[in-house]
């Protein structure tokens, strides 16, 4: 009996035990399920807080006249848009015969310290000016930004007051720069409408070089940079040129459309996030650009001419008969020769995403351009023959073949631009050294291919093509950007390496 009462004893304390434990447990996961839910509600707070001053505009290019605009004279912080001019200062001296695309510009331990978005370049080492425009373009490289700032400028500080000069004399009016990255500054402003005169300038100024802004990737050092600007290649007719983002300006993006002759330059200032704004500038410029004019009449946007009321800013008007001198390499006012496009050849792949690094120089003759993406969306890419080849720039294809970048994931490493030997070629060729079950092996494939042919291959567009094989993808790495000679050389050296090649026509 006392056996029996001591059982029963143990299994009522027991009890009490578990169901204590039961009610602790229970109280903890409460309590951490409400912080949790506390902490949710402040992030879903914050976020619903971030409400970025928001302004737009739309100007045609064609003629000059405002399409839309929403508050395109407050002033914003330009972000990462300051680069914009950073480059254009750039290509004033390329232009000018001061610098070549191979001029190799030294890093200081001031540009190497700058916050990301950054190349990672350290001090003491050196980028030539071509992988500068290419890496601020597709990275927007802080450092980079930097670097041509003291290269140019002597300092940073000196060479934000010349962008600040050149900003009001191309009838910027608003605008102060006091860094060449666009890192927050209090002073740094700018506004809708300025930016769209620059977006406007930088291409009648350096139609050649503005080319650089359709850049889509780049490989530098084996590092692959994607380019910010996600309408190059997903909105028809977008050219360039440059996306920016810092807290205080929200999301922005200047952007440039030829559609059928039209020709749009559209600016958006602080989206809450990158698709936010391109959502906008989507609509924006699908509710304009039919509205716009298809025949150039607006002078071209140069330093001294204002470009609201159509006459030199000293007030005298232009006299009949009179027009203003084209900069060097343009066409007269009001001619559509920079943006007349000429039919180029389109292929339709059934694939589905490719990478590609822009690692050529651009084009200066009249090679037909391969198009790779989805059936169900096929883009051309015009090539203007007349325009001059760059200073200094050796024959090739557009930075980037018109391809859609699957991700941002890293590229396996490839030679850089700047340690690539340089040797024209036409384009008309590509070479496949190989088709894979998996992307990344067709990427090894690339590296190794570049390795072995160097010379051949250091400039041509290496990319991956996706097609399918039966219910599996095939990945085909390939290299474009090359003529017959360069193409059967690169393949009898990658043979000799085990490496198979098959020549393919553009």
């Amino acid at each position: 009996m006392l056996r029996a009462g001591a059982l029963i004893q143990r299994r009522v304390r027991a009890g009490a035990y578990c169901l204590t434990s039961l009610l602790l447990a229970t109280a903890v996961s409460t309590g951490a399920d409400a912080r949790g839910f506390r902490h949710h509600r402040h992030h879903a707070a914050a976020v619903e807080s971030y409400d970025p001053s928001y302004s737009s505009i739309v100007v045609d290019a064609n003629t000059g006249a405002v399409l839309q605009a929403t508050n395109a004279d407050s002033p914003r912080h330009p972000a990462s848009l300051t680069k914009i001019m950073t480059l254009y200062l750039l290509f004033e001296r390329l232009e000018a015969g001061k610098i070549k695309l191979t001029t190799e510009m030294p890093v200081s331990a001031h540009a190497a310290a700058q916050a990301p978005s950054k190349l990672g370049l350290k001090p003491g080492q050196s980028i030539a000016v071509e992988s500068a425009i290419r890496s601020i373009v597709t990275k927007s490289a802080n450092d980079v930004a930097v670097v041509v700032a003291e290269a140019l400028g002597g300092d940073e500080i000196e060479f934000a007051r010349l962008m600040t000069t050149k900003a009001h004399a191309l009838g910027m009016k608003h605008t102060a720069y006091h860094n060449a990255s666009g890192l927050p500054d209090d002073q740094q402003i700018t506004t809708a409408r300025d930016e769209a005169i620059l977006g406007r300038a930088i291409q009648d100024r350096f139609p050649g070089y503005y080319r650089y802004f359709s850049t889509r990737a780049f490989v530098y050092r084996g590092k692959f940079m994607r380019n910010h600007n996600h309408l190059l290649g997903s909105v028809a007719g977008v050219d360039g040129i440059k996306t920016g983002y810092i807290h205080d300006s929200g999301f922005n993006i200047v952007t440039s459309v030829r559609r059928g002759g039209r020709h749009i330059v559209a600016v958006v200032f602080g989206g809450r996030t990158a698709n936010a704004r391109d959502a906008k500038v989507r609509s924006l410029i699908d509710n304009t650009i039919n509205t716009a004019a298809l025949t150039r009449t607006a002078p071209p946007v140069i330093e001294g001419w204002d470009t609201a009321g159509g006459r030199p800013k000293d007030g005298r008007e232009k006299t009949a008969g009179t027009a203003l001198p084209p900069a060097r390499n343009e066409p007269a006012p009001g001619s559509t020769d920079p943006i007349k496009p000429n039919p180029v050849k389109t292929i339709a792949m059934q694939s589905g995403n490719v990478n590609v690094p822009a690692l050529s120089p651009l084009p200066a003759d009249d090679r037909k351009l391969v198009t790779v993406s989805s059936p169900s969306k096929v883009t051309t890419i015009s090539v203007k023959r007349e325009s001059p080849p760059l200073p200094s720039a050796k024959p090739g294809v557009l930075g980037v073949l018109p391809t859609r970048v699957a991700s941002a994931e890293a590229i396996a490493p490839a030679a850089s631009a700047s340690e690539v030997p340089a040797k024209p070629h036409s384009g008309g060729w590509m070479i496949q050294v190989g088709a894979f079950d998996d992307e990344k092996e067709a990427k090894q494939r690339l590296v190794a291919a570049q390795g072995k042919a160097k010379e051949q291959l250091g400039q041509a567009d290496p990319f991956t093509e996706r097609v399918a094989n039966g219910n599996k993808p095939l990945y085909r790495a390939r290299f474009a950007g090359l003529d017959k000679d360069q193409a059967q050389t690169a393949c009898r050296h990658l043979k000799q390496s085990e490496i198979p090649c098959m020549l393919l026509k553009n």
